[in-house]
């Protein structure tokens, strides 16, 4: 099984160096057919390491030893069980409804192998995260994600918006990524091993340790070593307050936003938390910090997609918003929930991305939800496929997202931290929210009147230009919307099917842990007679209410009042204002973290370089040198006598200082 486990992260790989390298000897068709070749056998071996996984078998081990440092193996293995076995077919298989889905959205692009290269790369570097079973190649999986979805955001590299986006993202992620390797290190200093099943046997032992942070001060050493490998989470997850740079990678194409939204780069902190829950699980100062960061994400973001006009905007602060609900049941000890979420939400957000960019092709590459209206009759397909993936959004009962949602939801009401009440209002208000905004953006976009021109090509902020289309809307072609109805079924009845052995069987024994003071499983477990039954109960609560209060609110606001939206606004300008700067967090970075590093910058460059370094150092020697010469040059007459006295003088002087020092002669008398 070693050599199929290899063929998985490896398959992606081939593909990308010969797309990428090869490319114009290839050909497009050449690009694309061994890069969707080299992920459709990824996704067949992953599989069958599923099916193999799911028998009984299980790997952890060494597959290369890279280096040896002091007794210190830096190798590259493979930890292959239940958890990771099953990213690897999530991974995968919305990788391969990506690659095949770009065949239609990019085939007018001159960058096309470039691009098929860039996600399959991709690909390679999150099955290479989600694989290893130590801290090494776990951070090799983390920079690559990082390193290519720069490329990705990118992309259209001669725009000046998408070239700021990507250096966003690129440099909020290594402020997260500091925080990381910081943790890191400290379980490599505190356990001497950067292999997961020794740092974990340890972990007891570091629970009773504490480090000194500031003089006077000891904090847990576990606590803070979880803290700052939750800090990386929060840059790749996009957690408040590193979750700018997420809405503005839209200005890459609509496939590498499924693809890094959807399954792979913002589900990877979700991943490694769920993978740590043995060190998570022993700090509840740790699990309470998770627990406020994701409830801050999952309402307040949710609030920015209300305003947006963007319709990858929107599903962008939707994604935001979800990923603080995984982490929210991260901090409830829910670490399966949170998993099972990561699960159903790779495909319906996939779906809603990819459906997304259904419609901008339909509209020439206008993404202005405001210029559309009508289209369901145009675009019957991708109105379907849309309306399936809003509901599995807002947790409608059947629907995958309604299993995994509304058990985050529970697991936070059963959790025993003290934050718990607070987060779980928080949450029931998203609940609301989330219903609001999706539906606002569904019915802007496929409902009430057409808002658009019969004239058509639009110029859009996704594409540079309408492809030689023109006229009005038109439904995309197969190779587009077949990935959407293959995401669709997933999106539909994956929760159902999984949720039992998933949440309440022995899917996660052994690889998960959970301590018996987190009572949020145990609650959960006790509560639950089945899927349907699950469903079925789930109109008598609160969030299937307020879930469809907002999907009642929005068709008023937006079908039959459009007015009220435009008077609330005026109404509620500052608040309006707020949301639609985003919180002013990009002015707040740009003003105090951009501003002050230009500032520091600004001042050592005065002070250090032209004043200490040029000023003093190099300039300073040389009126040094000038001085001692310009002396020296008094004495250089040209005379002889002048040279014959001074050396007479110094010849005086000489045995004036030694004269002392000599023994005197002793006087014979």
């Amino acid at each position: 099984m070693k050599m199929l486990y290899l063929l998985v992260p490896l398959a992606p790989l081939v593909g990308a160096i010969v797309a990428g390298l090869f490319g114009r000897a290839v050909g497009r068709a050449g690009a694309h057919w061994v890069t969707i070749s080299g992920v459709a056998v990824a996704m067949v071996a992953s599989c069958f390491v599923l099916a193999d996984v799911l028998a009984g078998n299980t790997f952890n081990g060494p597959v290369y030893t890279w280096a040896q440092v002091a007794g210190l193996k830096l190798e590259v293995g493979f930890l292959i069980d239940t958890l990771s076995a099953t990213m690897m077919v999530v991974v995968t298989s919305v990788s391969l409804a990506v690659h095949v889905y770009t065949i239609g959205y990019m085939q007018d692009d001159p960058g096309y192998q470039r691009f098929f290269s860039y996600i399959s790369l991709f690909t390679f570097s999150m099955l290479m995260l989600v694989m290893s079973n130590n801290f090494l190649q776990l951070f090799f999986g983390w920079e690559a994600v990082g390193l290519v979805s720069y490329l990705l955001i990118g992309f259209w590299y001669t725009r000046p918006t998408a070239i700021v986006a990507n250096l966003k993202a690129f440099l909020v992620n290594r402020v997260g990524d500091f925080g990381f390797i910081l943790g890191i290190g400290l379980l490599l200093s505190a356990t001497g091993t950067l292999d997961y099943a020794a740092t974990f046997v340890a972990a007891p032992d570091l629970a009773a340790k504490t480090i000194s942070l500031f003089p006077g001060s000891d904090w847990p050493l576990l606590a803070v070593a979880c803290i700052c490998l939750f800090i990386g989470a929060m840059g790749k997850s996009a957690q408040f307050p590193l979750h700018v740079w997420l809405p503005d990678s839209m200005e890459g194409p609509t496939p590498i936003s499924a693809l890094i939204h959807a399954a792979t780069m913002v589900t990877a902190g979700i991943f490694m938390v769920a993978r740590m829950s043995p060190l998570f699980e022993l700090s509840d100062i740790a699990l309470s910090f998770v627990l406020i960061i994701g409830s801050i994400t999952a309402l307040f973001m949710g609030f920015l997609g209300i305003v947006q006009n963007d319709i990858k905007r929107v599903v962008a602060y939707s994604t935001l918003s979800q990923l603080g609900y995984m982490t929210v049941a991260l901090g409830a000890s829910a670490y399966s929930v949170a998993f099972f979420h990561l699960m159903t939400h790779a495909f319906f957000k996939a779906l809603l991305f990819l459906a997304a960019g259904s419609v901008i092709i339909g509209m020439h590459h206008d993404q202005d939800i405001r210029n559309m209206g009508g289209l369901w009759k145009k675009m019957p397909v991708t109105w379907a496929v849309s309306l399936l993936g809003s509901l599995a959004l807002i947790g409608a009962p059947f629907f995958s997202g309604f299993y995994s949602k509304d058990m985050i939801i529970e697991a936070v009401r059963a959790s025993n931290l003290a934050a718990a009440p607070v987060v779980y209002l928080m949450l029931l208000l998203g609940v609301f929210v989330t219903a609001f905004y999706s539906f606002r953006m569904f019915f802007l976009v496929f409902h009430g009147r057409p808002r658009w021109s019969e004239s058509g090509g639009h110029h859009g902020q996704d594409g540079h230009g309408d492809h030689g289309h023109g006229g009005s809307p038109h439904e995309s072609p197969l190779v587009v919307t077949l990935p959407l109805v293959a995401l669709a079924i997933p999106s539909v009845i994956l929760g159902g099917i999984a949720i039992g052995p998933m949440l309440f069987g022995d899917y996660f024994k052994g690889v998960i842990t959970v301590d018996s003071s987190h009572p949020a499983m145990a609650v959960l477990a006790s509560h639950y007679h089945g899927a349907i039954d699950l469903a079925l109960h789930s109109i008598q609560t609160l969030p299937f209410w307020l879930a469809l209060a907002g999907v009642l609110v929005s068709g008023y606001f937006y079908l039959m009042r459009p007015s009220i939206p435009e008077a609330i606004a005026m109404r509620f300008s500052a608040i309006h204002r707020l949301l639609d700067q985003k919180y002013f967090m990009d002015r707040f970075n740009e003003i105090v973290f951009a501003g002050g590093a230009r500032l520091l910058g600004g001042q050592l460059w005065k002070r250090a370089d032209q004043g200490l370094i040029d000023g003093f150092v190099v300039n300073g020697s040389t009126r040094v040198v000038a001085a001692v010469a310009s002396i020296m040059r008094i004495g250089q007459t040209g005379y002889l006598y002048h040279y014959a006295i001074a050396m007479i003088l110094g010849v005086a002087l000489m045995l004036w200082w030694f004269a002392p020092v000599m023994n005197p002669v002793p006087m014979v008398k």
